[in-house]
């Protein structure tokens, strides 16, 4: 008798083992189809906005480069870190661009903002996984001197919480509330490694399928510009007319092998002065907001707009370039410098970005201290100024603005042009 039920108390021991094991199986399982799940909606959701050509070949080549030197990375094991707890999680960034090649690591060349925070991301140890495991999406890919100070990232990061609101599994738990109690400090801990033209303003927890590009509603940017002797109302008339939904491909870079659709929606527009006065020059800024730019659309806008504020070019010269059925071509001119543009924000729908009482006053003291910085780099210029050799009697009457030689100005619409859309196309498809 004792037997038998030596026999039974045995197999519930293995049914019980066998179906614990199964649990965890199941676990597993669940928390790698929830990855899987917001991969897919961003692949998707690339696949709907380009097409994959030559540049983006590249792009794919210098991911795979930058999860190398990741893995390569002493000291970082990533195969170790996958198991920690993790929480998908937005952060929103500041940078200085005048050092930088743009905010994108494709670019292939160095510093980059992107390879910066990653930089950092691996010194703390906050980066789980690789960069194609931490699902890593950014909102703008600002170009090389462009600043911002509402640029918008998301990845899984390294969390503080455990099993609550949590699928665990072999990748990790993943952290699904939107506790924050007790959760790292990821604004002060990236902030005391991160370089000083660089800073984490603030972090939030966003939901597995939420996209820093994708799930974007609106941008704004600004470009600031001393007003001099530009007659602003010619400016603003001309910038009203850009409102609405344009085809901005005359307005923008054109890259033919990926984008293919160059209408965009502007839905606001507005120049207004600053505080800032030197020399008794005025220091004002242009506001542009939309739901999406194209490629140095803000630059080639404002270039344009100049030309008007400085009598050259009729507010009218932004209708025929928005007509693409009698202009198809791009007229040929410098766009703006890249140093006074600034993306400025990046909204979205129910994202609130939080910052820790201690990780603010530190943010706030260091850009308080950059800022004393730059000032006095421009007291060391004002001085030097004060201290030219003086000019000769006929060269002080000139005001010194007006010393510059004027280049004459051919009109847009008189200009040699870049190649259409279509005659781009049809070069990229006899090339591939």
């Amino acid at each position: 008798m004792a037997t038998e039920l030596n026999g039974v108390d045995n197999n519930d021991l293995k049914l019980i083992a066998t179906l614990q094991a199964r649990v965890k199986e199941l676990e597993a399982e669940n928390a790698k189809l929830l990855s899987l799940l917001a991969d897919c909606h961003s692949h998707e959701m690339e696949k709907k906005s380009h097409s994959p050509g030559e540049k983006g070949m590249k792009s794919k080549k210098a991911n795979k480069k930058s999860e190398k030197k990741i893995e390569k990375m002493p000291g970082y094991c990533t195969k170790f870190m996958s198991h920690h707890s993790k929480r998908y999680v937005a952060l929103k960034v500041m940078y200085f661009g005048k050092r930088f090649y743009g905010f994108a690591s494709e670019a292939q060349m160095e510093p980059t903002i992107e390879s910066e925070i990653f930089k950092a991301l691996e010194k703390t140890r906050l980066l789980v996984g690789d960069r194609k495991q931490s699902q890593y999406s950014r909102c703008g890919r600002t170009d090389k001197g462009v600043s911002s100070v509402g640029q918008v990232i998301a990845l899984f990061l390294r969390s503080n919480l455990k099993i609550s609101g949590a699928n665990s599994g072999s990748s990790g738990q993943i952290i699904l509330d939107e506790q924050h109690e007790g959760e790292i400090d990821y604004v002060r801990v990236l902030n005391q490694v991160l370089p000083n033209d660089i800073r984490i303003l603030g972090w939030c927890p966003v939901p597995v399928d939420f996209h820093a590009r994708f799930s974007c509603l609106s941008r704004e940017y600004k470009y600031f510009f001393w007003k001099e002797n530009l007659n602003i109302l010619a400016m603003e008339s001309a910038g009203k007319k850009l409102l609405g939904e344009h085809d901005f491909r005359n307005l923008c870079k054109m890259d033919a092998a990926n984008v293919h659709n160059y209408r965009r929606r502007i839905t606001s527009f507005e120049i207004s002065p600053t505080d800032v006065r030197y020399d008794g020059n005025q220091l004002c800024v242009i506001k542009i907001r939309g739901s999406a730019f194209l490629w140095h659309q803000v630059r080639c806008m404002v270039a344009v707009l100049f030309m008007v504020g400085k009598d050259l070019e009729s507010p009218s010269v932004i209708d025929m370039l928005l007509d693409t059925e009698k202009i198809p071509r791009k007229p040929q001119f410098i766009m703006a410098s890249e140093v006074p543009l600034v993306l400025q924000s990046c909204e979205f729908e129910d994202i609130k970005f939080m910052c820790s009482s201690d990780a603010g006053q530190a943010l706030r003291l260091h850009l308080a201290n950059e800022c004393q910085a730059y000032q006095l780099q421009a007291a060391i210029f004002d001085e030097a100024l004060l201290n030219c050799v003086p000019l000769s009697d006929d060269q002080s009457s000139l005001p010194i603005r007006e010393t510059k030689k004027k280049a004459s100005h051919v009109p847009l619409m008189s200009r040699s042009t870049e190649p259409s859309y279509e005659e781009r196309r049809a070069k990229f498809n006899s090339n591939t």
